[in-house]
């Protein structure tokens, strides 16, 4: 999942649970525009939800935060070696 992805991913959930509270649910499409206009990363975030981490189609926003902001934090901590 690219930077752009995960921060816009972040941003949704945040903005639900301020909205909403700590028991708001979300799917994966709440991450996308009601038009198709980004299939690739529709299908990648898909694939991170159904087939990687067998998700529900409705989880807690807190869940998916905490997984996403994962994610971001691993992939922050690796080096590249010279």
């Amino acid at each position: 999942m690219d930077l752009r992805t995960r921060e816009k991913i972040l941003a949704v959930c945040l903005e639900k649970i301020k909205q909403k509270g700590d028991g708001v649910q979300v799917s994966f499409y709440a991450f996308f525009a009601n038009k198709n206009d980004d299939p690739i990363t529709l299908m990648n975030v898909a694939r991170w939800w159904i087939e990687k981490n067998q998700l529900n189609h409705f989880e807690k926003a807190t869940k998916i935060y905490a997984m996403v902001e994962f994610i971001k934090d691993k992939s922050l901590d690796k080096t590249t070696s010279y």
